[in-house]
């Protein structure tokens, strides 16, 4: 079933930098074979490159771990791009087709689609993705797939999500300074919906909601169709900073303090829980306290979920998110944060691990939602190289049919020619 061709999925975070590699399987199922992930290193902002330098080096070290565990020789990238940066919009296209009796074929949906990417953005901003919602052909509205249909008027609604050039470039060029070249640029929230979500939740409705370490970033499914994309420019760092100032500790420390013994719902601790930290050059060790560590944490995390909220309600799709709300990204994490994000929201919520459409291999090590979006950008970018494969094919078979077609017609031709020619001596035979 796969062609064994191998897939990087890059994940350039605020807080890490990841590279997966894999590959799928005669079974359908996708095998991770290697994977390295290093610290930012400071190199990345809420999502966004703030320093070369520091994010190239970073982008080394993960692609030298990654290739030296999977013993392959990486010399091309799909890389997520998120940040506050990104927007999205909705478009309707429209175009005339001169032969209304002929199928509609794949390539008015291509001509369609890329008329959107002419449209006129924001300065400074590009668009990355079309994604089509439906069609209408001649005034017949809601068709997910006109494709075999007939008709002269072809519209398409689509979803088209843009972002800054300069954010891109920065992408760009970071990886390419380490030799390796860009295969694809995904919008991160999009990767990890590949990788967390099932194919029963993109139907019933459902909402993404990937907690980085610089932003969160909320992608709206309903009817296997993607109707609302946003990035909130909060996540797992900000509640680290809080825990800093709230705590009076060390940056590193209150990363630990989250992460060991943080929760997103203080009510559920008891008072008397209390943690000690190491004090600085012979200091006597510092007491916090649990609960006090979680009320600060639960404050920041309800502010995030609130904005969460906002946009589903924003979207429209509200009442109808049949599958609730899936949380991934490294701050899904977090202890208690499905009964917060359940009491906010009013969802049913879930954690989301990438673990959807992997087979064996590396599964455990990759299993945690920290690499949802990294797994996501491998599932996208072995999409993108089979449904570029079966383009390819159907244009040498379609090239072939032509030339069998005319071989055909010559052949028609041909025959016609000698039987016009044939009754005129008939005639001659007559009139003699």
């Amino acid at each position: 079933m796969g062609s064994g061709k191998i897939i990087v999925g890059l994940d350039i975070g605020t807080t890490k930098v990841c590279a997966i590699v894999g590959r799928r399987n005669e079974f359908g199922k996708v095998d991770i074979i290697g994977m390295g992930k290093v610290p930012s290193m400071g190199g990345v902002t809420r999502g966004v490159v703030s320093n070369i330098d520091k994010t190239v080096g970073a982008i080394t070290e993960a692609i030298r771990i990654a290739g030296e565990r999977s013993n392959v020789e990486i010399n091309k990238v799909h890389v997520g791009i998120a940040g506050a940066h990104i927007n999205s919009i909705q478009h309707r296209g429209m175009i005339i087709r001169n032969d209304g009796e002929k199928e509609i074929a794949q390539d008015d949906l291509s001509r369609l689609e890329q008329d959107m990417y002419k449209l006129s953005v924001q300065p400074g901003d590009k668009i990355i993705h079309v994604l089509p919602q439906d069609y209408t052909v001649d005034d017949e509205p809601g068709i997910l797939d006109p494709i075999g249909m007939s008709g002269v008027k072809l519209e398409g609604n689509f979803h088209i999500i843009t972002g800054q050039i300069s954010a891109a470039k920065n992408i760009h060029k970071c990886v390419e300074k380490t030799g390796i070249k860009v295969a694809g640029l995904t919008l991160e929230p999009l990767a990890s919906a590949q990788s967390v979500l099932s194919e029963e939740e993109l139907e019933a409705g459902v909402a993404l909601v990937d907690i980085g370490g610089g932003t969160t970033d909320v992608a709206i499914f309903h009817e296997n169709i993607i109707r609302h994309t946003a990035i909130i420019p909060y996540g797992g760092n900000i509640i680290t900073e809080d825990i800093k100032e709230g705590c009076v500790v060390m940056k590193n420390q209150a990363e630990l303090l989250k992460t060991k013994f943080g929760s997103a719902l203080a009510d559920q601790l008891s008072d008397n829980e209390i943690v000690a930290i190491p004090g600085l050059r012979g200091r006597e060790p510092k007491e916090i306290s649990i609960k006090n560590l979680s009320r600060i944490i639960q404050a920041r995390v309800e502010e995030i979920l609130d904005l969460v909220y906002y946009e589903i309600k924003a979207s429209g799709m509200e009442k109808k998110l049949v599958g609730g709300i899936v949380l991934t990204g490294g701050g899904a994490q977090l202890k208690n944060i499905v009964q917060l994000a359940e009491y906010v929201t009013g969802l049913d919520a879930r954690v989301g691990y990438p673990n959807e459409h992997l087979a064996k291999g590396m599964v455990e090590e990759v299993k945690s939602p920290l690499f949802a979006t990294a797994v996501g950008l491998v599932l996208k970018g072995l999409q993108d190289e089979e449904e570029s494969t079966n383009t390819e094919r159907i244009t040498i078979e379609r090239e072939k049919m032509t030339v069998e077609d005319q071989v055909k017609s010559e052949k028609k031709d041909h025959f016609l020619s000698r039987f016009k020619e044939w009754l005129k001596d008939e005639s001659d035979i007559k009139d003699f």
